[in-house]
């Protein structure tokens, strides 16, 4: 697990190197503009990787925004990419990974270890004016892998008795704005879960995309956790994608074994039984 950067990766192209490259855009308010983001010019080879329709699965309307498939349905989906358990794995999008870290997270949390983060995303390799296609490059399916259940991921039913007998603590990656029950655009109700922290998964970036310099995010994580270890962390956001960006950096900075809330506040909220701050 870690990052690669935009000349390294095509280093590895012309190496001819064996690895899988995804391409992860999309955008929440219209799901089908990642992909044509995607037609319009992406890195050669890439295959593109849909959040709605490859990484979730169906709405019920009180399992979240994004839920996540079952182990089996994502066995599938795994297979369908080409995926193989040691197979090397590059995943991008273009807004500082905030979708490609559900991919990984998914990866990840079924074992697979060459996993890696295009650090600046797309923007980062238009901006070396490394070479772009916008012909499709097709799935090649693979026989399926018997995958291990997900690990580190947590359900809505610890998070309510975690409220009566804390065992855990929630980090919250929405903006802050919505934390604190103001600006919400995207869930019917606003607030956050009781006793929650909060850091916006944009606090791992620079302005650019890029993640931020180890040195100085290891600094801002430990002013936030205060020591709390790190395997008594589960993270939280809107609907599960980009809490897995602050545990992906986390685990970049060797911060292990945090966990996963996949159906986030939309699944929370969507229960008016459940208690709520702002």
């Amino acid at each position: 697990m870690s990052l690669i950067e935009a000349h390294e990766l095509k280093h590895w192209q012309d190496l001819d190197e064996d690895f899988l490259l995804f391409d992860c855009r999309f955008d929440l308010v219209d799901s089908e503009a990642g992909y044509q983001s995607y037609l319009q010019g992406h890195i050669p080879g890439a295959i593109y990787v849909h959040s709605d329709k490859d990484l979730a699965t169906s709405k019920n309307g009180q399992n979240g925004r994004h839920p996540l498939p079952s182990i089996k349905a994502w066995q599938t989906t795994y297979a369908s990419l080409g995926i193989t358990p040691n197979k090397k794995v590059v995943i991008y999008d273009n807004q500082g990974s905030m979708f490609a870290v559900r991919l990984w997270w998914m990866l990840h949390s079924v074992g697979h270890k060459n996993v890696y983060l295009l650090n600046g995303g797309y923007p980062s390799w238009v901006g070396a004016g490394l070479p772009i296609e916008t012909s499709e490059t097709f799935r090649q399916t693979v026989p399926e892998t018997q995958l291990q259940n997900y690990q580190g991921l947590v359900l809505v039913d610890a998070v309510e008795k975690n409220l009566q007998n804390p065992q855990f603590k929630i980090l919250d990656a929405r903006a802050n704005d919505r934390f604190h029950g103001n600006n919400e655009t995207l869930d019917p109700v606003a607030g956050h879960i009781p006793g929650a922290m909060n850091r916006c998964f944009k606090d791992n970036l620079e302005a650019d995309g890029r993640f931020k310099n180890l040195d100085v995010l290891r600094a801002e994580f430990a002013e936030l956790l205060k020591g709390l270890p790190s395997d008594q962390i589960v993270h939280q956001c809107g609907s599960g994608i980009t809490a897995c960006h602050n545990l992906f950096t986390m685990e970049l900075l060797g911060l292990k074994n945090s966990s996963l809330y996949a159906g986030s506040w939309s699944e929370w909220c969507s229960n008016p039984s459940r208690p709520i701050e702002k």
